[in-house]
């Protein structure tokens, strides 16, 4: 039976939520699996993504194929890294150690990327909202300076100074 590593739709109308599934790769979009190996939710921002990442190298040694977008999301969370190692391992290049040693090192660099971009990401929401409250408070400034009335003082004595001009 072909295995295929896919995504499961879930979720409402405009607002998707997928599970990272293995599946039969004859069975429905959405319908039957193997096995539930994770959950990707898009509307984020980064992308959650909680994955099995060892029940997902077991799989893929097994011959699971993934979709193209399984097989970023694998990727990205470092399956496909820890299968490669794993091969090293039983190739002999590499002893377990190693290769966990690697592996923690990779999930350490890419966890400081994901937080770097999850700062700079609160700091220009922080920035925008300054921003922004900066131009209400401007806007509200200049309504109340255009609803204030300005006094003018008159006097009844400009009239008869333009009348006795035109006299002349």
């Amino acid at each position: 039976m072909p295995v295929k590593i896919r995504l499961q739709r879930h979720g409402k109308k405009g607002k998707p939520y997928y599970w990272i599934v293995a599946a039969d790769a004859r069975a429905k979009r959405d319908g039957k699996y193997l096995e539930k190996l994770g959950a990707y939710n898009p509307n984020t921002n980064p992308a959650t993504i909680d994955l099995n990442v060892d029940g997902a190298v077991t799989w893929l040694e097994n011959g699971a194929q993934p979709t193209d977008t399984a097989r970023a999301i694998l990727s990205y969370k470092g399956v496909l890294l820890k299968k490669h190692l794993k091969g090293g391992v039983t190739k002999g290049a590499l002893t377990e150690e190693q290769a966990e040693a690697k592996f923690t090192a990779w999930l350490e660099e890419k966890a400081s990327k994901v937080g770097a971009k999850t700062d700079g990401l609160a700091k220009a929401e922080e920035e925008a909202k300054a921003k922004a409250f900066a131009a209400e408070k401007a806007a509200n400034e200049a309504r109340i300076a255009a609803n204030t009335p300005v006094v003018e003082e008159t006097t009844e004595d400009a009239p008869a100074e333009e009348a006795s001009n035109e006299e002349e």
